[in-house]
């Protein structure tokens, strides 16, 4: 993310190597988005789609945020979603750090569960 900040700041921000994103995201997801504080909003559904194959799934609910990964196999229902975002993994790394806005992915759903996420702080 520095790099990327100081790139911004001289007026030519790169995208994120393929695979320093990919575990980025999947890192952020995992460590920083899994929790056991209660989601204090309705229970809702959100997936996150790389266009370099990965896929991730966080549900939100009372028991907190969880975080699975989402593999063909998985027998995942797609239905089951409330909203979905789809980009680069470099996008997704750069939308969860708040470097470019939601707009810049293609996303489906309950726009709000973004917002709501965004402005969630479960340590508090």
């Amino acid at each position: 993310m520095y790099t990327y900040d100081v790139q911004l700041t001289l007026g030519a921000p790169q995208p994120l190597p393929d695979e320093v994103a990919l575990d980025g995201f999947d890192d952020c997801q995992f460590t920083l988005c899994a929790t056991t504080v209660a989601w204090p909003h309705d229970p809702a559904v959100v997936d996150y789609h790389a266009t370099e194959g990965h896929s991730w799934r966080l549900r939100l609910s009372r028991d907190g945020a969880q975080v699975v990964r989402l593999t063909s196999a998985a027998g995942e229902d797609p239905t089951t979603v409330d909203v979905s975002a789809r980009g680069t993994a470099s996008d997704l790394v750069l939308f969860f750090y708040g470097r470019i806005p939601l707009d810049s992915l293609e996303f489906e759903g309950d726009r709000r569960v973004f917002d709501q996420l965004a402005a969630w702080d479960p340590s508090v």
